[in-house]
């Protein structure tokens, strides 16, 4: 039977806090009677790592996957395995490695659900060589307001792929079948090289991402002039297995709890321009100039902040905002505009991501597209920040970039058409499967998702 209790909700950046009647249903029949009877929205939740309002609807119901947890064997030949949308990417990883397999998409989180992945259409380092995490999905079970459906790239494919980076309003996820990726260690091997400057870390990323599996650069968006943006580029490869010899076993090598946590909200205005610049040249002179053939554990390489439990908490109960965008590479000169904004707007930010985004896959509603991603962390608190980021939206548009629907929190309706241009696709599947708008966000009604009908 399902649990139904009531909580105060927040997306990762905790600008946008909802006091909502969350269940918790345990199969797809009670999902199933919820959509039935829902009468002022519904709309499924995971671990809550989106940033901002996707996963919450004021005066409607949350439907928490936490119950769904099934975890089928894992096909040591073809790597498949089928698992419930509540299956945590953390508890995946701490059965598929011991075994010799990884996700074959990971963001910079374990903590996100099959679920969410599946609705964020997530990304990670990889993109440029094995594109999002839908393009490992096989089949997917999906509760629909119009019914149960089993669906496929070659089984009613349009409603497949709405869903991936649908942000959760084409149905609730039961299950799905996903490839995993083979490894031969819990290890990988990883080059390290530092840039002075934003021209450099580019240049680098254009010449020699395309021989290592995964690539991504911290660069500073506190600098100006010679300086601006310069980075740390780090990429690597799962290690073979006579490079871990001597190590910690696969087990022992994916940690089962965070090192430090952060117990309380840190003082609002904590992370300022002051101390995230200081903060920067400390980060950007402790790396390495050039080192090859270092080798990391899994989780350090992919999961760092994981380390640290609650860190969205040293942002002060104000929040912060992400913001990524993709912008084409012809118009890469947008990442340069994007960083020079926020520097001489003395808005500051703390964590900055730069990464090569390869093909698109048939998703009308996925982020990634063929270009460069930027990545900002944003405390809320700078007077200029809202006006800055509407800013940057116009820039993005037109470059024929788009906003990261899972990132967001702040975007306007207008943005949308412009950067999600096949969206009309999205709202036919939308109409198909759900006739009456059952499914809803605050992030949906926010920027109009649905369309005018169904807002």
């Amino acid at each position: 039977m399902a649990e139904e209790q009531r909580a105060t909700v927040a997306g990762w950046g905790n600008t946008a806090r909802a006091n909502q009647h969350i269940v918790t249903p345990t199969s797809a029949q009670e999902i199933e009677e919820l959509l039935h009877h829902a009468k002022h929205g519904v709309i499924p939740r995971g671990l809550g790592r989106s940033y901002g309002d996707p996963a919450q609807v004021a005066g409607g119901t949350v439907l928490s996957n936490a119950a769904l947890q099934e975890f089928g064997p894992i096909d040591r030949t073809t790597g498949l395995v089928t698992l419930g949308s509540g299956v945590s990417i953390d508890n995946l990883l701490s059965v598929a490695i011991p075994h010799g397999f990884f996700v074959p998409v990971t963001p910079g989180t374990r903590q996100v659900t099959i679920g969410g992945a599946i609705a964020s259409d997530i990304h990670g380092k990889n993109h440029h060589v094995d594109g999002s995490f839908m393009n490992h999905v096989q089949s997917l079970d999906l509760v629909t307001p119009t019914g149960l459906v089993h669906v496929s790239p070659t089984k009613d494919p349009d409603l497949f792929w709405a869903t991936a980076g649908g942000m959760g309003l084409t149905g609730v996820i039961l299950r799905a079948t996903i490839k995993l990726l083979k490894i031969d260690s819990a290890y990988v091997t990883v080059d390290t090289t530092r840039h002075q400057n934003l021209d450099e870390v580019m240049a680098a990323m254009i010449e020699g991402d395309h021989r290592y599996r995964y690539s991504v650069a911290w660069v500073d968006c506190m600098t100006s002039g010679a300086r601006l943006g310069r980075g740390v580029l780090t990429r690597g490869d799962h290690a073979p297995a006579d490079v871990a010899q001597g190590r910690a076993s696969a087990e022992d090598a994916i940690p089962t709890k965070p090192r430090l946590s952060i117990p309380f909200d840190a003082p609002s205005g904590l992370l300022n321009r002051l101390s995230i610049t200081a903060f920067n040249e400390a980060w950007f002179r402790r790396a390495p100039k050039n080192k090859v053939g270092g080798i990391e554990r899994i989780s350090t390489f992919f999961h760092p902040l994981d380390g640290v439990a609650n860190w969205n908490r040293l942002y002060g109960q104000r929040g912060f905002v992400q913001y990524q965008f993709v912008v084409p590479d012809d118009q890469a000169d947008t990442i340069r505009l994007a960083i020079e904004r926020l520097s001489s707007s003395k808005v500051p930010s703390f964590l900055a991501v730069l990464k090569r985004f390869g093909p698109a896959n048939l998703s009308p509603m996925s982020f990634p597209t063929p270009g460069w991603t930027l990545a900002l962390d944003l405390p809320v608190g700078p007077p200029a920040l809202p006006a800055v980021l509407d800013e940057l939206d116009q820039l993005v548009g037109q470059a024929g970039g788009r906003v990261y629907f899972a990132k967001d929190s702040r975007m306007s309706p207008a943005s949308v058409a412009q950067m999600y241009p096949r969206i009309e696709a999205f709202r036919s599947v939308l109409n198909r499967v759900d006739p009456d708008g059952v499914m809803v966000s605050d992030l949906a009604r926010r920027l109009n998702l649905r369309g005018t009908s169904n807002a």
